[in-house]
């Protein structure tokens, strides 16, 4: 159990300390899939989801921002 919480621990730290651009958003995902993984006895797995989801919604909203930079502003 402590070995869990100092792994848990150590990945929030890294998920505030600010990411990379190929990390973004998976490790935040990864601490909230370990987390609710963790409650079901599935941390790893839960992680490993948690991951790939939050790159998924980090991508997909640069690319809503990135299309509404381009357009002009109401003319």
């Amino acid at each position: 159990m402590t070995r869990s919480l100092t792994v848990l621990t150590a990945l929030a730290a890294l998920a505030l300390a600010g990411t990379s651009a190929e990390a973004k958003g998976c490790l935040k995902g990864a601490v909230v899939g370990g987390v609710a993984g963790h409650m079901a006895g599935h941390g790893k797995a839960g992680a490993a989801a948690g991951c790939a989801i939050g790159h998924h919604e980090a991508n997909k909203k640069d690319k809503q921002q990135g299309g509404q930079q381009g357009q002009p502003q109401g003319q």
